[in-house]
């Protein structure tokens, strides 16, 4: 059971917060940890890579010389593979690196991962976030009231907030999601992670709604 402190936009702490990183994810697999974040970087590929293969090259077909007399080796046209400006001998093509896990391995590297940021001191826990309005300013003094300024933050909200995703998205290393749309690579890519009270209450009932 881990104890977090719970703190308000200035910086003081203004309660506790338990919560169990083992009813979060029973065990945190590396593996599936690792498998998650692969999947989630190929499926941003692009896969527009392309090389021309010899028929696609411009040149001419014609032989370049006889092919005996000469006391030259034999050769081909100018547009073969191992010939300066020739055709690629394996071209490349573009493709799709797009694959999927199943859901619910999906689901517990998420889980897995956000026990792992618990677990290891990097979650910090924030009252609420209320903001009137969007700004960007406000949303920077609480990063620096609360010591993250300077790292990779992310920003789970209970729901989706637009006045705090319009305050946070313009400072560099900061992202701001609900908790709902939180994966493993974006959970552990920042070095903290800023949580509301309300975003773990509905985590947790998620998770015993899980098990």
């Amino acid at each position: 059971m881990a104890s977090l402190p719970v703190y308000d936009r200035t910086g003081a702490e203004v309660g506790r917060y338990e919560i169990d990183p083992a009813q979060i994810a029973p065990k945190i697999s590396k593996q599936l940890l690792h498998d998650a974040v692969v999947m989630y970087l190929a499926n941003r590929r692009q896969g527009t890579a392309k090389t021309k293969p010899r028929n696609e090259v411009a040149g001419s077909t014609r032989k370049l010389y006889r092919q005996k007399g000469t006391g030259n080796a034999r050769v081909g046209s100018a547009r073969a593979p191992h010939r300066r400006g020739g055709g690629h001998a394996k071209a490349i093509r573009p493709r799709s690196y797009y694959y999927r896990l199943p859901k619910k391995a999906i689901r517990a590297a998420t889980r897995m991962a956000i026990a792992s940021k618990i677990g290891s001191g990097q979650v910090v826990v924030i009252d609420k976030l209320d903001f009137a309005a969007p700004k960007t300013k406000d949303f920077a003094a609480m990063l620096k009231a609360l010591n993250l300024n300077a790292m990779s933050t992310l920003v789970a909200t209970s729901q989706t907030d637009s006045n705090a995703y319009r305050s946070g998205r313009n400072i560099p290393g900061v992202t701001v999601s609900p908790v709902s749309d939180l994966n493993a690579l974006i959970v552990l890519q920042p070095k903290k992670m800023l949580v509301t009270k309300a975003a773990l209450d509905w985590l947790k009932s998620q998770t015993a709604g899980a098990a």
